[in-house]
């Protein structure tokens, strides 16, 4: 078995498989408001990554990845928390997770607030309560963690990419906070 069949086989794409197929489906992705709460269950926190784009400008962002081919959504949102927040996040995943929206990305602005100029996505929003340590990972530059009242201020806001802003204040409307 060559290398590049052994990451067809595990659900990986060659880049060009990958571009190939943005062009012609939508992709399915996973979007994670992480938070934590106190004991009573009450958001006391969010956590707001900072990321360089591909553009060379630097953005805040959600917890957010690919659904790979033959992987549970559960599998895929723990693996792109643990990417980009650390091995010690210990998030809290239920066993049956359930979306509080789907938010869809177009390569048009303007379809939905949502924009990815690479492909038409639809992503499933989860916001997941973290207790561990937070170290991000990858091309995480930092993990911000802000009160519910700080990520609504605009200035913030308008540091989210893609129309990631509207997915926050969704998940803070979801949460009642």
């Amino acid at each position: 078995m060559t290398e590049a069949t052994t990451k067809n086989d595990a659900g990986w794409l060659s880049g060009e498989e990958m571009d190939a197929a943005r062009e012609r489906l939508p992709i399915l992705y996973v979007d994670a408001v992480p938070v934590r709460v106190d004991d009573q269950g009450v958001v006391t926190s969010v956590g707001l990554l900072l990321r360089a784009g591909s553009d060379g400008l630097v953005k805040r962002a959600l917890v957010s990845g690919r659904v790979l081919y033959h992987e549970r959504v559960r599998s895929a949102l723990l693996r792109h928390l643990e990417k980009d927040l650390g091995p010690l996040a210990l998030p809290r995943v239920p066993p049956a997770p359930q979306p509080f929206t789907i938010a869809e990305y177009f390569p048009t602005p303007g379809v939905t607030p949502f924009h990815d100029p690479r492909q038409h996505a639809v992503s499933l929003a989860y916001v997941v309560p973290v207790e561990g340590d937070c170290a991000p990972q990858q091309d995480a530059l930092e993990l911000t963690w802000f009160t519910p009242q700080e990520v609504r201020e605009p200035t913030l806001l308008a540091e989210l990419a893609n129309g990631q802003s509207h997915l926050l204040l969704q998940a803070l409307a979801h949460l009642g906070v």
